[in-house]
Parts: structure tokens; sequence; C-alpha cells
């Protein structure tokens, strides 16, 4: 049946609807939210013993997060170290406007620090949890930011919560790790929080760089852009954040390759209308329209290889970067190469989502073919989940090494990695599963 798809909106409208969007959680604060005013893990296809979920190590629900410091206490920025013009980085005022970053106040850059303000006391519960909240949070369909820690524990954590609240600073297994995600872009990123050893803070500037959440670390002030995970003002102007192995996948998807995993729950400490729809419903649209809601760069590249709102599932190796179009790959099981790393990238049309693994076994590189709802090596005929775990065959038991990725749409990827190039279907060798 035929859809009308909405013309474009004007850019002041899409301001004003975002800031609209995002005011609810700068106004909705409850008394017990946060006081904050101002190594590589693997994605397996098997559930943690039974003993992990619930145990002593992983309670039920429990409470997570990291202590963060008060505002006051957080340096401001060092705004003579730039890598890009101070003008390029507008901040969200929240009132349907904008202010760039060479116009503001030291006052004003305090004041809007947080106005979406992260989670700092996440709490885990089991699917089904009465204590999950909403129960129209995670439908099957609905959209979750996965993460597996280094212990084998997964990790959910709902889109429809981190739509209000873009940070979480947490640490899993020993390690301290930073989940991201910006409503302007879709992108959801996982990054080590540690830095030459240095274990970082991360909060919201509420500014963008060519639309594009800006995060700061409480230790220093420095800004840090989103997907590309740089500082781009500050001490640490030109440093990177390690991006870990995650994915974005429908709640079905996560929950049928991970039944043990732990949720973030609804009870965040903030009232906020999780359950009531997107409130960036239509804005993709927007976006492939070329319709942005703030000013981007003087530099973006503007780069038509792929609409701008194109779901891509970005990988960088060796600094070498690949995208591939989720939209337009749909169900598929793609068999590639980056950087001299042998990849298998599953696809799947719902979502849009996608995985990576290396596709090395005890030093043989296997090439894989859809089977059914998994994959299958034609080495071996082993066969696989699409979490990269061999369940028969030969190889049963094994687990392909997750690779990173950044999932977002492609005009933020492609301004944060310029030199990208972008997987061709139609010139590669290529598997769909069907659609």
């Amino acid at each position: 049946m035929p859809t009308t798809r909405p013309g474009p909106l004007p850019i002041r409208s899409i301001i004003v609807a975002i800031g609209a969007a995002v005011l609810v959680t700068a106004c909705n604060e409850t008394s017990d939210g946060p006081a904050n005013d101002g190594p590589a893990t693997a994605e397996t296809g098997e559930a943690p013993d039974e003993a992990t979920a619930g145990s002593a190590d992983h309670p039920v629900p429990h409470e997570g997060g990291v202590p963060l410091p008060a505002g006051t206490d957080v340096p401001l920025p060092d705004l003579d170290t730039a890598d890009v013009p101070l003008e390029d980085i507008v901040f969200n005022t929240f009132d349907g406007s904008f202010l760039r970053l060479s116009d503001a106040t030291s006052q004003r850059i305090v004041e809007l620090r947080d106005r979406i303000p992260p989670i700092e006391r996440p709490r885990y519960v089991l699917p089904g949890d009465d204590d999950l909240g909403d129960d129209d949070l995670v439908d099957d369909d609905d959209l979750v930011l996965g993460y597996v820690a280094t212990d084998g524990q997964p990790y959910a954590f709902p889109i429809a919560i981190l739509n209000f609240h873009e940070i979480i600073n947490d640490e899993f297994a020993g390690e301290p790790v930073l989940i991201t995600y910006c409503p302007l872009c879709r992108s959801g990123i996982v990054y080590d929080r540690t830095l030459d050893g240095d274990e970082l803070t991360f909060g919201n500037t509420s500014a963008l760089f060519d639309n594009d959440l800006v995060m700061y670390d409480h230790q220093t002030g420095s800004f840090w852009w989103h997907v590309a995970g740089r500082a781009l003002v500050g001490e640490r102007a030109g440093r990177s954040l390690t991006p870990l192995p995650s994915s974005m996948a429908t709640w079905d998807e996560w929950l049928g390759r991970h039944p043990d995993t732990l949720v973030l729950s609804s009870d965040t400490g903030f009232d906020r209308p999780y359950g009531r729809g997107d409130p960036f419903a239509g804005y993709q649209d927007a976006v492939d329209d070329g319709h942005r809601g703030f000013p981007g760069a003087d530099a973006s590249r503007q780069d038509d290889r792929l609409r701008d709102g194109e779901d891509v599932l970005g990988i960088v190796l060796d600094d070498e970067a690949r995208a591939y179009p989720l939209r337009q790959l749909g169900d598929a099981v793609i068999n590639d190469e980056l950087a001299d790393t042998p990849l298998v990238v599953v696809s799947r049309a719902a979502g849009p989502s996608g995985v990576a693994f290396d596709r090395r076994v005890d030093g043989q590189t296997l090439t894989f073919a859809a089977d059914g709802d998994g994959i299958v090596d034609e080495q071996t005929g082993s066969q696989w989940t699409r979490g990269g775990r061999a369940i028969d065959g030969p190889l049963e038991g094994s687990q392909l090494d997750a690779i990173p990725v950044r999932s977002s749409f492609w005009f933020a990827f492609v301004a944060s990695f310029p030199d990208t190039d972008v997987f061709d279907a139609e010139a590669s060798d290529h598997q769909e599963t069907g659609r």
C-alpha cells in the first residue's frame, strides 16, 4: 500500500520542535535526579552462565553509574586551543534559537551544561521485570543500543530513554565505559572512558558541531565531537576516544541474541515521557530532504553518495573508514575486507541495524552466507548465530571477535571521516538473506 512522504520542514520549525522536545528534560527533573549541574569487548551470541544474571556480580535490579563532579568543580574549556572555528560550534538554547561558542560567555557555557542531563545512577533490570517501567518502552521493533561487557554480561539501552539523556558513564566488569546517543544523528556508540591511563567522565555541553552532539569531559572541560570521538576544543583537542564493540538493534533482535541481557530501567530519577512516542519522529525524512535543525560547520562536506539520513554502519580500522548503507542492504550477510582485516557484516532490515565481526578463526579466514535466522561458513559448514557464535558443526563453541562500529546517519559519519568509502553492494560478493 503506497505511503505519503511528508514534505520538507522549514529549518525554523525543526529547531522549535527539537527545542520543545528536549526542554521536557530540563523542566521535569525530579528531586532524586542526578546531582550534576553543571580494552575491547566481545559481541557474543552466547548468554552468560545462569549464575551470572542475578548473581552477586550482577544483582537484579541493581544500580550502576560512577560519581560525577558537581558543575562548579568542572573547569571551563581552553578556548584558545581549538581544532575547529569556535563559531561552528553552536549551543541549543532551548528556546527555538542557538548561540555560537564564539559569542558565548563563560557564564552561559556553564548554564547550558547538562540541560539534557546524563543518567548518573542507571538502574538495570531483567526483561519483563515490572521495574522496567512503561509497557510500551521496549516493544519488539523498538531500537536499543546493545553492549556486551568483558565478563560476557549483555546490556541493552532503549533509545526511548537515551533520546532524553544521551550520555551514561558506567563501569562494567571493571572497564570504564561511556554510553552515548545523539538523536539528531541517530548515532549510538559505546566508548572506552580511559585516555592515557586516566579515567574520564563526560557531560553534555548542549552544543552541536555539524548537527552532532558535543560532549565535555569533567576533568578538563574539553569539548568532544560525538561520532568522531575526537576532542575539538580545550586541553585535549585532537585526542580521540576508543570505540568499543556495540550494536544498534531492535529489541526483538537483541533479546534473541542475548536472552539474559540486562536492560536500562526507566526508573532513572527523572520524570520523562519515555513511552509516549518518539519526539524525533519524522526528523529522518527532513534530514533526507537536506534539512537539519542547526547550522552546519563551514567546512561541512556535502556528499551525495548517500542520502543525508541514510542509516549507516560505519567501521574505522587503521585510519581506513567504510560506510555500509543499512537501508539499501536490508537483510544481508556481507563478506568484506578493510585495512587487511577480513570482515563479515550482518545487516538487518529491521531497525535497520547491523553488526560486524572479524571472520578469522584459528588462523583460517571464513566466508559466510545466510542460513535461516543465522549464518553458515562455507569452509566447515558450521552454523553460527547473528551474534557471531558457532552453535553447531566443527567450530561449535567458537566466537568471532566483534569489530567496533559507529551507527549513525550518513551525514554525521562522512563529516567525521570525510575520506570514507561506501560499500557497493552491486560490485561486491555478498549474500542476501531474503526480505
